[in-house]
């Protein structure tokens, strides 16, 4: 069975995403084989080949397995808001058992690691009583916190881990993404951050003109990640 992370974020655009690539491109330059999973994403584009996702697309382009969209990105939904509500929207009902038993399928493959990501923040709503902090915990998956470096974020990041620790799991490590590249005191910042987190920081990455997944991992700590991951 693969190793797995589950990626989650302070916000909606901390840049999971990005991130996230970051960590596929650092893991395969290791020498490790890798694949992704985004298990619900809403905002995607009807395309001949069916609903797409962008975010669900940059990660099949940076991982090294070669596995179907539909693995990938197993619940499209085409608006652009809250999964829960774009679920219901579109006449479908999320489920925590459901969405694990995809991630699950990935992770009995083959690969070394497989990096599972969220869809907004740790309490997203996925129905009426579940949300995908379940799917991390139901997965029992070690976590990492893409930090979205903008005013507020130091508030949001350690309820973030407060929460993620109550919910029983590990923080594997936090990234900082630089999403506000004019934040005021944004080195004060990060080093409040670095102070006050419970786990170690796996990079900072600056606000980049290319935000490809081999300029993004170049910013993170990947041998500190994986010794996390164990």
């Amino acid at each position: 069975m693969s190793k797995g992370v589950f990626i989650t974020g302070t916000d909606t655009d901390a840049g999971k995403t990005v991130v996230a690539c970051g960590i596929l491109q650092g893991i395969a330059d290791e020498g490790y084989s890798t694949a992704a999973v985004k298990p619900v994403a809403a905002g995607c584009e009807l395309t001949p080949d069916g609903l797409r996702n962008d975010d669900a697309l940059a990660l099949m382009s940076a991982m090294t397995a070669e596995i179907p969209y539909a693995q990938v990105n197993p619940i499209a939904l085409e608006a652009a808001m809250a999964p829960h509500i774009a679920a219901e929207k579109s006449g479908k009902r999320l489920d925590i058992s459901r969405l694990a038993g995809y991630c699950r399928g990935v992770l009995m493959g083959s690969h070394d690691y497989v990096v599972i990501e969220g869809a907004g923040g740790w309490r997203v709503p996925v129905n009426p009583v579940q949300t995908l902090a379940d799917l991390a915990r139901e997965l029992r998956l070690p976590v990492v916190l893409v930090v979205g470096l903008k005013l507020g974020c130091i508030n949001h990041a350690l309820l973030s881990a407060e929460a993620i620790a109550a919910d029983g799991l590990v923080l594997a490590g936090w990234v900082a993404n630089t999403v506000d590249p004019d934040m005021a005191c944004l080195e004060e910042n990060v080093d409040s951050l670095r102070r006050r987190l419970p786990a170690p920081c796996l990079g900072v990455v600056p606000r980049l003109a290319q935000a490809d997944a081999k300029s993004v991992a170049a910013h993170l700590n990947i041998e500190a990640l994986l010794r996390q991951l164990g």
